[in-house]
């Protein structure tokens, strides 16, 4: 039976505001607040303090120059806020960053003539967010995937400790949990989730630091800034700033994966 007028005027009335509200609330999100300053160290273009950190393609840039020797204030960071757990010994090992000599990081550059300067550098290592990650394209259940802003990420849930990933991974940027690392964890951080046995875990970037406005817990640890990162499709982005101005290197690009750690010498 057809509608009545008044039923027909209720129905239009009702999709008006469906469709004026919307538009408002995407307004006010995106309005700044009056009074709230930008984050300190925020990279320029990004959004304010408390906003969610957005980019079309994160990539970080480590300044190896600038790294102390046998400093670990990134390493510490990181593995605080992750809850990472401190096995104490090489064998069940789980780390998200490590420290690595240059001549390491780059065996195919390293040669009886390379500088002294060059060879005792050491910089950070760390999962390189690849443009075309193996680990996903290896991984059965989809635990393993890239997001649209190009952050490779890790659902715990779904893992099922194959550990397919870690024989893709051409960088040994992830670690598998042989035993439950519950008990290792010095001092739980309620905000990230903790592990299990059986689960494989590695860098997120910092994701859900990220969607609360805040940069990684690395680069903000770093008292050097020898870890500089952003938006690499950002032109005013300090990342892709410093990349124009300095040469750099990315781990193993011959392969393909197209890495977006980027690291200065």
């Amino acid at each position: 039976m057809a509608p009545t007028r008044r039923e027909f005027l209720q129905i239009a009335g009702i999709s008006a505001v469906g469709l004026v509200f919307p538009p408002l609330a995407k307004v006010l999100d995106s309005a700044q607040q009056p009074g709230v300053p930008a984050a300190a160290g925020q990279p320029p273009g990004m959004a304010n303090a408390g906003s969610p950190l957005t980019a079309k393609r994160w990539a970080m840039a480590v300044i190896a120059g600038k790294c102390p020797s046998g400093c670990k204030d990134c390493i510490e960071a990181c593995h605080r806020t992750h809850n990472v757990p401190d096995f104490g010994n090489r064998k069940d090992d789980v780390h998200w960053i490590g420290v690595e000599k240059m001549t390491h990081v780059f065996p195919a550059e390293a040669h009886p003539r390379l500088p002294e300067s060059i060879r005792v550098l050491s910089a950070p290592v760390l999962c390189n967010h690849c443009e075309n990650p193996p680990c996903v394209r290896v991984c059965p259940t989809q635990a393993t995937f890239k997001r649209a802003d190009g952050i490779v990420m890790m659902d715990y849930h779904r893992c099922i400790g194959c550990r397919f990933c870690m024989a893709a991974c051409p960088y040994g940027s992830r670690s598998m949990n042989y035993r439950d690392p519950r008990p290792f964890i010095p001092k739980t951080d309620p905000a990230f989730p903790t592990r299990t046995k059986g689960v494989v875990e590695k860098c997120n970037f910092c994701e859900e630091r990220l969607a609360q406005g805040i940069l990684p817990a690395c680069v903000t640890a770093c008292k050097e800034k020898a870890l500089v990162f952003g938006d690499l499709d950002d032109p005013g982005s300090d990342v892709r700033c410093l990349l124009n101005e300095k040469f750099s290197l990315r781990r193993r690009a011959d392969l393909g994966t197209g890495p977006q750690i980027y690291y200065i010498l």
